[in-house]
């Protein structure tokens, strides 16, 4: 059966005195050991807990450059990525830019027919549009060739990424970016390409105060609604700085004058005004996500940058049919998973593909694919470049980056980490991919990964999930990298109702009661699969069972009551 986490140790308890038990325990297991650390982990500081940016290799250089640019009027490119972490931080510097009263021009590569990156063409058709000086978002650390180009034709490059370096760092005018250089001084290296961006912007207006006389003191943090969005959504670790960027990041969120989020989320039904890490996450990232996926990232751009309404109304609906569009596809191409699985052996590994499907969706598919059959699974496709390209997910029992390492030969080029990634396979290799990671597998135990159940923070009773207790642990939020959520253990709890929901039935939701009939609460698991969806298939009515879940707020249900989010379940 499932597991308590030890009790923290007396000292430790000393030290946190001051927080009742669990709130106590739940800081200590994120490694929180002193008042001063509590303090600062449960407050949030803008002041106080931000670093100076100029701590920051090469950020001094990129700053004046940047400064000189605008107010000479030379041309500047700004050349982001086409996720939502590259989006939001292209808007970050288009808001910027323009506040600044800046000549320049936003590019975002087109992820089917120019892929991740810079490229020779992408950068020839900026110098010619007279560029003199070009600034990347979320991308360009691995940039040598396009940089080196750049350089030819007369252009500056301010490289801001942080993503790893690649073997040869790009000879750029300045690379800003936390991850580039053991030796970096700046104390948090963990910040997404749309803070490292805005880092940029807030350094700029430091080394030149003259830009003060056109963006009013404090002016900045309206950005970081951007910034909160993509520190959110492309799952930094939400420690550090980056719990300050997100903490932050919602608050401008939910007061945002953006016309187009505003529209964005009167279609998706969110209140802004309570927008949680929860809505970024699972609402609003797949539909700026979506527009690169199916069509043109810089529909998303737009949306976030547009001051006219209707502009902005018929952005978010086009958002809308994408994301629609999205979810029909990754569908078709699950279903298809399953239907192949069915006529042959499922091995240790799945790895398979087809031509027809959009490498852009295949991340989606494999992780549901993995959840569902507890194994690792790789996934390809055709790119409009007629490169094919993959995604991977581990499914939480192999280490799938070290998979891919063995299997070296098979790929022209892959990363990620234990639990997903991404490849571009060798022309021949389909013929033989699945059969060389099912040899790479049975030869090498260190791929293997940690299995078993997550243990539960604290034990539960179903009348003891209330508002009030819900309130006391929302203290710990925003939630995300190395700051999950609590996972409650509840012993005992009786089956009331067991029902489907979902346009297929894949949702699964149970009315549980206490023993003693006094209280009862809802708990939901949205495409339920694996174990789960077996044990859900067997339960009846007036069955003891046994759970994890965590505690959460039914957003769409009038009053917003608690309920249960499923994490595992057992009948006892």
């Amino acid at each position: 059966m499932f597991s308590l986490h030890e009790p923290i140790d007396d000292a430790l308890h000393a030290e946190l005195e001051e927080y009742d038990d669990l709130t106590a325990a739940l800081l200590a297991r994120r490694g929180i050991e002193t008042r001063e650390e509590a303090e600062r982990f449960l407050n949030p500081s803008y002041d106080e807990h931000l670093h100076d940016p100029l701590l920051m290799t090469d950020m001094e250089r990129a700053a004046r450059r940047l400064a000189d640019a605008i107010n000479t009027g030379e041309r500047i490119a700004v050349w982001s990525d086409y996720d939502c972490d590259g989006i939001p931080g292209a808007v970050v510097l288009h808001d910027f830019l323009q506040k600044a009263g800046a000549n320049f021009e936003n590019y975002i590569p087109h992820r089917h027919e120019e892929g991740y990156g810079m490229n020779m063409d992408g950068i020839e058709a900026l110098a010619k549009n007279g560029a003199s000086l070009v600034i990347t978002v979320d991308s360009g650390i691995t940039d040598v060739e396009p940089i080196a180009r750049a350089n030819e034709l007369g252009m500056d490059v301010i490289v801001t990424d942080h993503h790893l370096p690649g073997d040869e760092l790009p000879a750029a005018f300045a690379i800003v970016n936390p991850h580039a250089r053991v030796e970096d001084a700046y104390p948090f290296r963990e910040l997404c390409g749309a803070a490292v961006a805005w880092k940029l912007v807030v350094a700029t207006l430091t080394v030149e105060p003259t830009l003060r006389e056109k963006i009013p003191l404090g002016w900045e943090k309206w950005l970081l609604d951007m910034v909160g969005l993509a520190t959110i959504a492309d799952m930094v670790p939400l420690t550090g700085e980056n719990r300050v960027l997100a903490t932050y990041g919602l608050l401008v969120l939910r007061k945002s004058p953006r016309l187009g989020l505003q529209k964005l989320c009167r279609g998706m039904r969110v209140e802004q005004r309570t927008i949680t890490e929860d809505d970024v996450g699972f609402m609003i990232a797949p539909r700026v996500n979506a527009a690169s996926r199916m069509g043109d990232a810089r529909d998303a751009f737009r949306l976030f940058t547009t001051t006219d309404e209707s502009e902005a109304d018929e952005l978010a609906k086009k958002l809308e049919r994408a994301n629609r569009q999205r979810k029909a596809e990754a569908g078709a191409i699950t279903r298809a998973v399953h239907a192949r699985l069915k006529e042959r052996e499922v091995r240790s590994v799945i790895a398979m593909g087809d031509p027809e499907w959009r490498p852009a969706l295949l991340g989606l598919v494999a992780g549901t694919i993995a959840d569902e059959y507890e194994r690792p699974v790789f996934l390809w496709g055709r790119e409009g470049s007629g490169k094919l390209k993959g995604s991977m997910r581990s499914g939480g029992t192999v280490h799938g980056f070290e998979l891919m390492n063995a299997t070296i030969d098979t790929f022209e080029q892959f990363g990620g980490h234990a639990a997903a990634g991404g490849f571009t396979l060798k022309n021949d290799a389909v013929f033989f991919l699945e059969d060389n990671l099912v040899l790479a597998l049975e030869a090498s135990a260190p791929f293997q990964a940690g299995t078993g159940h997550a243990r539960a923070d604290a034990e539960l009773a179903v009348s003891e999930a209330t508002r009030g207790f819900l309130t006391k642990m929302e203290r710990l939020a925003p939630f995300g990298m190395e700051n999950a959520k609590p996972i409650f253990l509840l012993r005992g709890a009786l089956v009331r109702e067991v029902t489907h929901f979902g346009k297929s039935g894949e949702h699964l939701k149970l009315k549980l009661g206490s023993s003693d009939a006094r209280a009862s609460i809802d708990a939901v698991a949205f495409f339920a699969k694996g174990a789960l969806a077996h044990t859900a298939s067997v339960l009846e009515e007036g069955a003891p069972v046994q759970l994890l879940a965590h505690l959460e707020r039914d957003a769409f249900s009038r009053g917003q009551p608690v309920r249960l989010r499923l994490l595992d379940l057992k009948v006892v």
